[in-house]
């Protein structure tokens, strides 16, 4: 009996495919979906801010100073508190929710950035010691020995301090000083790799070693390299707001969430929403950072072992 060719089912579309792929991961994985759309709201916020508040996160009105956020009309029955400014103002009159969508920004573009300065210089290199080993493999491991054993915050504190505070200096700072990590890591996983057939097959055929790098090596390096990024991005925006809260960060009168912190700091006692809000924005941007992490970590080790 022949079957109609009308009463067969096609094939699903790949975008289908993937589209079922994606929703039963989400399912599997809840922390790489929770740490995928808080991500992304804070991501849209940052760049959405013209939209989402009419004020100027630089603008001053002394008249304005220490407005309470909105909730404190029921509270204690402020009547200074409203919607007017539903997350209040610092000491200089400055609206707290714009500037806390502008430091976002900043926020956001120290991570990224550094993340990028940072896995260049760590991946070469832990790519390099992997695939060459040897006198490579020992330069490689000397240097992040040295790395290691410098701390971080001390020698950023000295950096800063020998050649001025500014964006770009921080940036520049951090991202020569968080490369460890994707060295260690992709030198590990480079070893591993480098033994494989396929690697193996690339160099019986005559192909050369940066195609061979370029070609096999390094796409099949990528998942653990993004997981330690979502990493590094987390760690380096602590490591700016921490510069930031000890003066030595991003300075005024840009809205940095870590220069929010010190400049509120004073004010504690009298109006704590200033350490409040910029404390929980922090808080919230490097959990969903971390848990963006945790779920590719988890994804990327199910595949692993599939």
């Amino acid at each position: 009996m022949v079957q109609n060719v009308a009463s067969v089912s096609p094939l699903p579309p790949m975008s289908v495919t993937r589209y079922r792929r994606v929703v039963a991961l989400a399912r599997k994985n809840p922390s790489l979906t929770i740490g995928l759309i808080g991500l992304s709201i804070i991501v849209a916020a940052t760049l959405l801010a013209p939209l989402l508040t009419s004020y100027d996160p630089y603008a001053q009105s002394l008249a304005s100073r220490r407005i309470p956020p909105f909730w404190h009309m029921w509270i204690d029955n402020n009547p200074k508190a409203g919607f007017q400014h539903w997350l209040g103002t610092d000491k200089l009159g400055r609206d707290y929710w714009a500037r806390i969508l502008y430091g976002g920004r900043i926020s956001l573009l120290i991570g990224f950035t550094t993340v990028v300065i940072s896995g260049l210089i760590g991946s070469t290199l832990g790519i390099c010691a992997g695939y060459f080993g040897g006198r490579v493999d020992a330069v490689v491991s000397f240097l992040v020995s040295v790395r290691l054993s410098m701390p971080i915050i001390l020698i950023a504190l000295a950096v800063v301090a020998l050649h001025g505070s500014s964006l770009e200096i921080i940036i520049m700072v951090l991202g020569l000083l968080l490369w460890d990590r994707f060295a260690v890591v992709l030198r590990a996983v480079t070893q591993q790799v480098r033994s494989k057939e396929y690697v193996t097959a690339a160099y019986a055929v005559g192909c050369s070693r940066l195609r061979i790098i370029l070609q096999e090596v390094l796409p099949n390096v990528l998942n653990p390299l993004i997981v330690v990024a979502t990493i590094e991005i987390a760690n380096a925006i602590l490591f700016e707001a921490a510069l930031s809260f000890l003066g030595l960060g991003v300075q005024p009168p840009l809205p940095s969430w870590g220069l929010m912190l010190a400049e509120g700091k004073s004010e504690v006692f009298f109006a704590p929403w200033m350490i409040a809000i910029p404390g929980t924005a922090l808080f919230v941007l490097v959990l969903t950072v971390n848990l963006l992490g945790d779920g590719f970590r988890d994804a990327f080790a199910k595949e692993t072992r599939l």
